[in-house]
């Protein structure tokens, strides 16, 4: 237990180093604020004599506060250490690198860069079962007292953070901040669910045991067998059902193709998949 606790942390630890660097080289030199608690701290810089990680760690210790009093002590330990980490963090970046400006300087292909970074940094902490704080606070405060999905709770929370550029930046930076939290979204989205979307076959063929045979000794992944009844005529057929990733599913479409290349075949996406593996140490009664 204590050693997977201490390889949690250490990940959610490189996953904020990551966040972190997203945000100082590149979201900050592109002045374009990418709806989170980050993008408020630089907007608010500008009237406040203050480095933007020092900001940053005021929101966020600010939120965790009310998110305890509003909310109760659901937010775990993990999500406490990543708001903290990912300024000081920032903080460690403004002592190292003082003088950065850009690394190419054009600041649409900066906050392209930070999108892509950041939603990397964001994957590995969804991963650990963490969050980043900030805005997230905001969006489940939303989600208890004004009965707000929380998924549109967390896209209004990021648009008002964009908008407030309005207040300190031209109309063009306004409207890149916007578009930029916008994709920010769908990206993040991508990289925590498409990277291990699963795909859930089902197929109707007369030579349902060899393609059987095939899905469990050479792709070596299960299959379940379901008679169905057809609505047109009542005859009774079978179904063979699995689940495969990209690589499997390429490989038995090519074998589908060879062995029955008129058979009935439907594909859904899969996101996640939960199971209760069995006890193998159980003894029989």
């Amino acid at each position: 237990m204590l050693k997977r606790t201490v390889k949690d942390f250490a990940v959610i630890t490189v996953a904020t180093i990551i966040v972190a660097a997203s945000i100082y080289f590149f979201m900050l030199p592109s002045k374009i604020a990418v709806g989170s608690g980050s993008a408020l701290a630089m907007v608010l810089s500008e009237f406040i004599p203050l480095p933007v990680s020092v900001i940053t760690l005021g929101i966020n210790v600010i939120l965790l506060i009310l998110g305890f009093l509003l909310i109760g002590p659901e937010f775990g330990a993990k999500t406490v250490y990543t708001a903290i980490m990912i300024p000081v963090a920032m903080g460690v970046f403004e002592i190292v690198f003082p003088t950065f400006t850009s690394f190419t300087n054009d600041p649409v292909i900066d906050v392209i860069c930070y999108i892509l970074i950041v939603s990397m940094g964001m994957a590995i902490l969804f991963s650990r079962n963490a969050s980043s704080g900030g805005l997230d606070i905001v969006a489940k405060i939303m989600n208890k007292y004004l009965r707000m999905e929380l998924g549109k709770a967390i896209s209004a929370a990021g648009i008002a953070v964009a908008l407030s550029t309005i207040f300190c930046y031209d109309t063009k930076t306004v409207v890149l901040s916007v578009l930029a939290t916008y994709f920010s979204g769908i990206v993040v989205d991508h990289f925590i669910f498409g990277l291990d979307i699963k795909r859930r076959v089902c197929i109707i063929s007369p030579k349902l045991d060899d393609i059987s045979d095939y899905i469990l000794h050479e792709l070596h992944s299960g299959a379940t067998i379901n008679e169905i009844i057809g609505a047109y005529d009542n005859t009774v057929k079978r179904e063979i059902i699995t689940i495969v990733d990209k690589n499997e599913y390429r490989r038995l479409m090519d074998y589908l193709r060879k062995t029955d290349p008129k058979a009935f075949v439907t594909v859904y996406s899969v996101s996640e998949i939960h199971y209760q593996p069995k006890d193998k140490s159980a003894k029989k009664q």
